[in-house]
């Protein structure tokens, strides 16, 4: 199963088994699948109109993240993963500055969430790497979670 696949599709099911097998992965696959959740919910909210779809997916999201946080805390030092939070005044959430998660994938690269509120974490104290590759990374990292590639 690739991460990619799952992602694209709209199977429940698959998407279920794809989480279960990942959280047996250990602290890896707990932050894989809280990454994955967040991503798949922020994309599909960014495309969804009407009918409470795009708010349910903005709630999915805003709960992985919140997932996301404390098993970064609680697994980061283990995982060698750098994360983080850092204002973004360029995007604005209505009249207020976005928080932007970053994390720093090893070998993958950084990845980022914005997000209108801040959830538990220190502060970021890099900078944005300029790429739009969070997608693409987070795929990256899941399939090498799934893999057994990712140590815990």
């Amino acid at each position: 199963m690739k991460a990619c696949e799952v992602f694209e599709g709209s199977d429940g099911d698959l998407t279920k088994r794809y989480y279960t097998a990942l959280e047996g992965h250990g602290a890896a696959g707990l932050v894989a699948v809280n990454l994955f959740r967040a991503l798949k919910n922020s994309t599909r909210a960014k495309v969804y109109h009407g009918r409470g779809y795009k708010g349910a997916a903005y709630d999915r999201k805003r709960w992985a993240m919140q997932n996301l946080c404390l098993f970064l805390r609680l697994h980061s030092a283990g995982l060698q993963i750098v994360y983080g939070w850092k204002r973004d005044e360029a995007t604005q959430f209505g009249e207020d500055a976005s928080w932007v998660l970053y994390i720093d994938l090893p070998k993958f690269g950084q990845v980022s969430f914005h997000s209108p509120e801040r959830f538990e974490g220190p502060d970021y104290a890099g900078d944005w790497d300029g790429e739009r590759l969070s997608q693409q990374r987070i795929l990256f990292y899941c399939d090498a979670v799934f893999e057994g590639k990712c140590l815990n």
